[in-house]
C-alpha cells in the first residue's frame, strides 16, 4: 500500500547499509532485499549513496512523498539515507559524504530542515547505524557548508 508522507518531513535520518560497496551497483540488491525478502513495495530509503565504478552516486529509492521503511517509529516524520558500505570497520571515503552531502542539502532546502534535525539510525535503535566509524558531528558540518 503506497502510504504518503507527511507534507514536510521534520527529520533525515542516516544509515548505512552494513555490506561491502563493491563498485557494482548493491542498491538493486537491496531493493530485491526489501521488496522479495520483506515483503515491502519498494526500498525502504528515500536515497543511497553508492560508489559505480570509480564514482559515488546518488541513488533514489522511494519517492520523497511516500512514509520510508528504515527508522521504527520515525518513518512517517522523516527521509533516509544510507551509505553503502559498512562504517564499523571503516570511515567512509570523504567523496562519499560529498555526494551524499548534496541530497542532503537539497533536502533540507525543500523540506526546511535544520542540520540539528539528521540523526544517526543509532539514536533511535540499538544498532551502531550508521556505523561507529561515520562521524555525525563532521557530517552535520559538511551540511553546514
Amino acid at each position: 500500500m503506497n502510504i504518503l508522507l507527511r507534507p514536510d518531513p521534520t527529520e533525515i535520518i542516516v544509515h548505512h547499509s552494513l555490506t561491502e560497496d563493491s563498485g557494482a551497483v548493491s542498491w538493486a540488491a537491496i531493493r530485491r532485499y526489501h521488496v522479495k525478502e520483506r515483503g515491502w513495495f519498494d526500498i525502504g530509503y528515500h536515497a543511497g549513496v553508492e560508489r559505480a565504478g570509480d564514482e559515488y552516486e546518488i541513488l533514489f529509492g522511494r519517492p520523497w512523498d511516500f512514509i520510508g521503511a528504515h527508522c521504527e517509529n520515525h518513518n512517517r516524520d522523516s527521509l533516509g539515507i544510507c551509505f553503502v558500505g559498512n562504517f564499523d570497520i571503516a570511515p567512509p571515503p570523504e567523496a562519499q559524504i560529498i555526494v551524499g552531502v548534496k541530497v542532503i542539502k537539497l533536502w533540507m532546502r525543500m523540506f526546511h530542515i535544520g542540520p540539528e534535525k539528521i540523526f544517526p539510525h543509532s539514536q533511535f535503535a540499538a544498532k551502531s547505524c550508521p556505523g561507529s566509524k561515520f562521524d555525525m558531528e563532521w557530517f552535520r558540518e559538511m551540511v553546514r557548508q
